[in-house]
């Protein structure tokens, strides 16, 4: 595969770069590209635990076309295999559901446990004969994919040669420890999805950064004002925004949710936005933390699946409704942008653009871990190319 894109400038100082040029954005090749460097070889978000709530709770799942299955096994771990079976590679399930017995494959009727093990092969040595002895069950389970969860967030690494996610998220991890503790999803009224006719990029590099909230957020902007925030930059793992002026959602009696407990005197008045790259957008508050998991189902649309959490299961039902709403609101002004400058991505002149020193760094950051894991994909394939 060949790749022309040139990434010199991106991985410039912020006052001297530019932005990932528009093939990036635009062309194939580029997206065949990303796909390996910074989603399947990276810690990619592909779920919430929450969708797999119970012991045998099983959802299949696509990430880039691969056929996965998210699965909450009978000790209540959550694991992730690719969702085939071992024989001949038929999808195991097709829809949401509970694994009563085993997972059983609709072909053959090849069957697995909820840990992955081929337990059954009915007549795989003839009629009514159950073994032979070229089929080892123990070495024909299901594929399991790597994964880790933070943040009622589930992770995946699909070239399982990344670094682990304690080592590679360790500063984040630290910096949001006082969050470490459970968190409750707020439910079928605290969830939405929403399409988006964008690469899933263009929806990060927009969350990363405040400088839009004046004009896009013109409601956010009139009590969490621009001169309000800060810039989160965390170069190769994440970037974002912090805000000093946090406000509490009220009902019309004056109710709150309640705060997460034991949390310092920052989170009194202040929350932080931060994307983790790849394809996760995190909002850490007093008294809700929210989760964005960007999901792209190809080079020019995303859907961005949105869970929020709270601190305890007992929250009043119209406040946590309103706030559903109200985030949803934020998040859909966010629309007409990230569409907009994908249909910009294909003017031919474009330079990818001009970052501002002041108020660009976030998304700047992101930029740069892209082309640089990039740039060590190309230099690997060309090292194995060599003669």
């Amino acid at each position: 595969m060949t790749v022309h894109s040139d990434l010199s400038q991106v991985r410039q100082p912020v006052a001297l770069a530019q932005g990932l040029p528009n093939a990036h954005y635009t062309d194939p090749k580029v997206h065949e590209e990303e796909r390996q460097a910074l989603l399947f070889g990276s810690w990619a978000g592909l779920a919430v635990c929450a969708q797999v709530p119970e012991p045998g709770d099983a959802v299949p799942l696509e990430f880039l076309g691969v056929p996965l299955l998210l699965l909450r096994d009978r000790e209540g771990t959550v694991r992730v295999f690719q969702n085939i079976c071992r024989h001949r590679g038929m999808i195991l399930v097709a829809e949401p559901r509970k694994i009563e017995g085993a997972i059983r494959c609709p072909y053959h009727s090849w069957c697995y446990s909820t840990k992955g093990q081929l337990v059954s092969t009915p007549h795989v040595g003839g009629p009514g004969q159950n073994t032979h002895d070229t089929i080892n069950r123990d070495a024909l389970g299901l594929i399991e994919v790597r994964s880790h969860i933070w943040f009622n967030t589930v992770f995946i690494n699909i070239d399982g040669k990344a670094p682990p996610f304690e080592e590679v998220h360790a500063d984040l991890l630290q910096r949001w420890a006082e969050f470490d503790q459970p968190m409750v999803h707020g439910g079928a009224d605290s969830q939405f999805t929403l399409d988006v006719a964008t690469n899933w990029k263009l929806a990060v590099e927009n969350y990363c950064e405040s400088y839009h909230l004046p004009w896009v957020h013109p409601g956010l902007n009139s009590y969490s004002r621009l001169e309000d925030h800060y810039n989160i930059e965390q170069p190769g793992q994440y970037s974002g925004q912090g805000s000093l002026l946090y406000r509490q959602i009220t009902g019309d009696d004056g109710a709150t949710f309640p705060d997460f407990p034991n949390l310092s005197e920052q989170w009194n008045t202040g929350a932080e936005y931060v994307a983790l790259y790849p394809n996760v957008l995190l909002g850490a508050q007093r008294d809700h933390c929210f989760v964005i998991i960007l999901e792209p189902l190809s080079q020019s649309q995303t859907r961005e699946h949105i869970h929020l959490f709270y601190a305890t299961q007992a929250t009043d039902d119209a406040l946590r409704q309103k706030n559903a709403a109200l985030w949803k609101t934020v998040f859909v002004e966010d629309i007409f942008v990230v569409e907009g400058m994908q249909k910009g991505r294909l003017a031919p002149n474009f330079d990818g653009g001009k970052f501002s020193p002041a108020m660009d760094g976030p998304t700047h950051c992101f930029h740069d871990w892209a082309a640089t894991r990039i740039a060590a994909l190309r230099a690997q394939a060309q090292a194995q190319a060599a003669p």
